[in-house]
């Protein structure tokens, strides 16, 4: 008898300590943006397509390093950014040649400093840290959004080029008329006890 419950038990934990193994996986997607390489980025585009969020930093840049510890530690900009897009966090002088749809990107040594071609490329040759970049599922550029960013004024940019804004309203005015996620929500919640409230009635 004993010995026909050890194979049963061992199924047993390997599917309990896969559990938890995902657990942690989902706990993690949720509690921080899921950054990812540009090679893990174009298999993922083959099975799934996505717009990219790209973070260009470097090391050196103060104003980089404040967006890592407020901006995307923002719970709402961590969700609607990992169900939106692909997102990478390029060092704009990284030296290693990166390649990226069928293109080799060097690193040129500049002054004191260099970059990457694929930073000059992104950012149009305008070498200003942060920037983020938008990119069509294609990779294609969309556009470059140069200095920090906050988590309230990176939630209107992010949902303007997310949700197809871009191509149909200007952006003054998406600005203007922007409602922020939270308080939609909220309405949403209304609306729903609003409803019930209703259906409720009639019976």
């Amino acid at each position: 008898m004993k010995n026909k419950l050890i194979p049963i038990l061992l199924v047993i934990a390997t599917f309990w300590s896969g559990t938890i193994s995902f657990g942690q996986v989902d706990k993690k997607s949720s509690s921080e943006i899921n950054w990812m390489t540009w090679s893990e980025v174009e298999v993922a585009l083959k099975t799934e397509k996505k717009k990219v969020f790209v973070d260009v930093f470097t090391d050196w840049c103060g104003y980089c390093k404040k967006m890592d510890k407020t901006t995307f530690k923002d719970k709402e900009i961590i969700k609607y950014i990992n169900e939106n897009f692909y997102a990478v966090k390029f060092d704009a002088e990284n030296k290693e040649t990166i390649t990226l749809d069928g293109n080799k990107y060097k690193y040129i040594k500049s002054g004191k400093r260099g970059y990457n071609q694929l930073a000059a490329d992104l950012l149009k040759g305008r070498l200003s840290y942060p920037t983020i970049v938008f990119l069509n599922d294609d990779l294609s550029l969309i556009q470059p959004i140069p200095g920090y960013l906050d988590a309230k004024k990176m939630e209107v940019i992010v949902t303007y080029f997310a949700e197809n804004n871009h191509k149909k309203t200007p952006w003054t005015r998406y600005e203007k008329s922007y409602v922020p996620m939270k308080k939609r929500a909220k309405l949403n919640v209304k609306k729903e006890n609003k409803t019930q409230l209703g259906l409720q009635g009639k019976n």
